[in-house]
């Protein structure tokens, strides 16, 4: 996700590309965006860009015409437009030949040179946007970057707000107080002052003052340095200037900036020195959790105090789902477990079938077997049921033998 130096570094390539191009009609809008139209069309104008944490303006300026006659059209813009952009996910600007215009460019500037030029604003995502005769958003703190001294004494002065009763690594997202920070930065800074990103804000930051006792005493500490002083004295100087949060909050997305183009320039898009830059963010060996916004920390130690319960490693979280799964009460338990049994006898059933088919009735008797003898069960006794047909089999056996001897009898005296 674009952040305040990807920012910075795309109102620089607009500044370099569009030095001296003159642009001509309507900004045009694709069909498929939900930002609005632009509504400026000019004969001639130049753009220029300037950044300001996560926001970037481009301003139309109308170019003066020689002829002292030539009046502007009716409909055209005779005065300039400010256009502020939010680059969300996966903004950024491109200046190329009309012919080779980006799939997802979704407002475009046409140059009156021929043949024409246009820049675009990409968003593969559509998450970005743009605001026509825009403003910097108010509700968004001072740059990190280039308004260092605004920013510091915007975050010391409300340390009492409540925004600063979440973890540090949440409170860096805030563009209120951070406007410029974003998801790598967080990890880097973090990782180099070896902070834990859920220890409260308030207690990363306390100690702090507004001005930045590094800049402004820098002489002051070179010559404490030089001087005969003890080791301990040195190590606190040390301590104070590595252990400084706003400050890193300042001097990382410099260095950033200072590595180049990071994408932004169409012929070389090379990462390879910024993936070496990076330390902590998605380098292998690092550990990673989700915040309370669901977006992903990367770290190395302890995590925190305000570490959330429910996010762990992706390992460790797929354990938790399974135990969670897992967590039947005792009637869940013996309902499973008769799933489980009736399935196993299915499938001995099934594969008794298949080796012998003639005995597939047998089968089926036993299966309606247990119909036929549960209402006997449920209305009398087990106890009578075999009292009952013992009486049964003796009275039928008596009968037998009686009936036996009375033929015995007739055949006997039919003989005689």
């Amino acid at each position: 996700m674009p952040e305040g130096p990807e920012l910075h570094l795309a109102s620089l390539y607009v500044n370099k590309m569009c030095d001296g191009v003159v642009f001509t009609g309507p900004v045009r809008k694709s069909e498929v965006s939900k930002s609005p139209d632009v509504p400026f069309t000019c004969e001639a104008y130049r753009i220029t860009a300037a950044s300001r944490g996560k926001e970037v303006k481009l301003t139309l300026t109308p170019v003066k015409s020689d002829a002292p006659k030539q009046r502007v059209k009716a409909g055209q813009a005779a005065l300039p437009m400010d256009i502020v952009f939010r680059f969300g996910m996966s903004g950024y600007f491109r200046f190329t030949s009309e012919d080779e215009v980006p799939k997802h460019a979704h407002l475009r500037f046409h140059s009156k040179e021929k043949p024409c030029r246009v820049l675009s604003f990409v968003d593969t995502r559509r998450f970005g946007s743009w605001q026509p005769n825009g403003t910097w958003q108010p509700v968004r703190g001072p740059c990190i970057m280039f308004d260092y001294k605004s920013f510091r004494e915007n975050v010391v002065s409300h340390l009492s707000d409540r925004a600063f009763d979440r973890p540090i690594c949440e409170v860096l997202l805030n563009q209120k107080y951070f406007n410029g920070i974003g998801n790598y930065l967080r990890a880097e800074i973090l990782y180099r002052l070896n902070i834990p990103p859920f220890v409260p804000a308030r207690t990363a930051l306390e100690g702090l003052g507004s001005e930045d006792v590094y800049e402004s005493d820098k002489h002051v500490k070179q010559e404490i340095e030089h001087s005969k002083t003890s080791d301990t004295t040195k190590r606190k100087v040390v301590k104070e200037e590595m252990g400084d949060l706003l400050r890193l909050c300042h001097t990382v997305p410099l260095e950033v900036v200072h590595l180049g183009g990071k994408g932004y320039d169409p012929e070389k898009a090379d990462y390879s020195d910024f993936k070496a830059w990076l330390k902590c963010y998605y380098v292998d060996g690092m550990k990673s959790i989700r915040d309370h916004n669901g977006r992903t920390m990367w770290f190395t130690g302890d995590p925190g105090p305000m570490a959330p319960k429910d996010s762990k490693s992706k390992k460790a979280k797929k354990r938790t789902k399974t135990d969670d799964d897992h967590d039947y009460t005792n009637k869940k338990k013996l309902t499973r477990s008769r799933s489980e049994g009736t399935a196993k006898k299915k499938e001995v059933k099934k594969e008794i079938v298949t080796n012998t088919p003639k005995k597939d009735k047998v089968v089926c008797s036993k299966e309606a077997r247990p119909k036929r003898i549960q209402p006997a069960k449920v209305n009398r006794p087990r106890r009578e049921i075999s009292s009952t047909a013992r009486s049964r089999k003796s009275s039928s056996v008596e009968s037998t033998e009686g009936s036996q001897r009375r033929s015995s009898r007739v055949t006997r005296q039919s003989s005689k």
